[in-house]
């Protein structure tokens, strides 16, 4: 029986948080649904088709990547291989016959830690140093805001955007800015600021994976993003021969388990109960459908 051939393509180095849970996902399936796993990262966009070409010539039946620097040159790429099944993050659309689309819609953990930050925030003045102001970054930071304008309407608020997907010093320096102004819990986005967090001894929220490590005594939680469920799908599909062009964003939300709110680690004996009854009682709605997180994807 051989194995399933999977490969990935990454514009970014796999440290980058959005990348890595992709790449963690895919070593998953590669330990318990017996694929074979190629990753290539730090992918220019003008190399993005050639790599995409090499990967399908070379008996690759399922490649991911992001398409987020190369939405047309992907897509175009792909319909010359319409046996092999492509799994691309993007802000478009699904392209006929095979390129099939993913993103991370965890906006609902976002939305819970923005309670958390509504409600732990001291000086009234929280901030959220974010990549780009682009669809998929501002309904993290927007349903960020919305929490916690829930549960204190007069909250203030700063806004970065760094310009890049992957520039620590940058991030670290746009959130040492924020907490200058007066901002006491931050909203890491992007790889950078938790440092910042630390170093001045500020609460932060971090994003796409547990990153309690970096600051345990800084990081309180965040919206974690668990690849999994939509990786596991894909392969199910390739393996059956009926994979489509399908877009998969749902597999990244809540219900599906493909996102969820970090561990509190050592925060558990810390946040007051009443925050953690808060954020228990929206996850319960969220999960059984009865309260929506606004995806509002106009930049903040």
């Amino acid at each position: 029986d051989k194995k399933l051939k999977v490969a990935a393509i990454f514009a970014t180095p796999t440290e980058e948080p959005w990348v890595h849970q992709i790449h963690v996902a895919l070593q998953r399936a590669e330990k318990e649904l017996g694929i074979e796993y190629k990753w290539s990262e730090k992918v220019q966009s003008a190399d993005f088709s050639r790599v995409m070409r090499e990967y399908a010539q070379g008996g690759y039946e399922l490649v991911l990547g992001d398409a987020f620097a190369a939405e047309r040159e992907s897509r175009r790429t792909a319909k010359q291989f319409p046996k092999v099944a492509f799994l691309f993050g993007s802000g478009a659309g699904p392209a006929e016959p095979n390129f099939a689309v993913f993103d991370n819609w965890i906006h609902e953990p976002a939305y819970l830690s923005g309670l958390i930050a509504g409600k732990m925030s001291k000086s009234g003045m929280i901030g959220a140093v974010a990549a780009m102001g682009i669809p998929e970054v501002n309904r993290l930071v927007n349903a960020f805001f919305a929490g916690a304008r829930e549960v204190n309407p007069d909250i203030k608020r700063k806004v970065a955007f760094i310009g890049s997907f992957f520039d620590p010093p940058k991030a670290k320096e746009a959130a040492i800015a924020q907490i200058d102004a007066g901002v006491d819990v931050i909203y890491a986005e992007r790889f950078g600021v938790i440092e910042a967090a630390v170093e001045r001894k500020i609460l932060a929220i971090s994003n796409m994976s547990d990153q309690s490590s970096l600051g345990p005594d800084t990081v309180i939680t965040g919206p974690v993003w668990d690849m999994y469920p939509t990786v596991e799908h894909a392969i199910k599909l390739v393996k059956a021969g009926v994979f489509t062009a399908q877009d998969y964003g749902d597999f990244s939300r809540m219900a599906k388990g493909g996102s969820f709110l970090a561990p509190y680690h050592k925060f558990d004996k810390t946040l007051p109960a009443d925050v953690k009854e808060l954020v228990e009682k929206k996850k319960a709605e969220i999960l059984e459908g009865n309260f929506r997180v606004v995806v509002d994807e106009n930049t903040p």
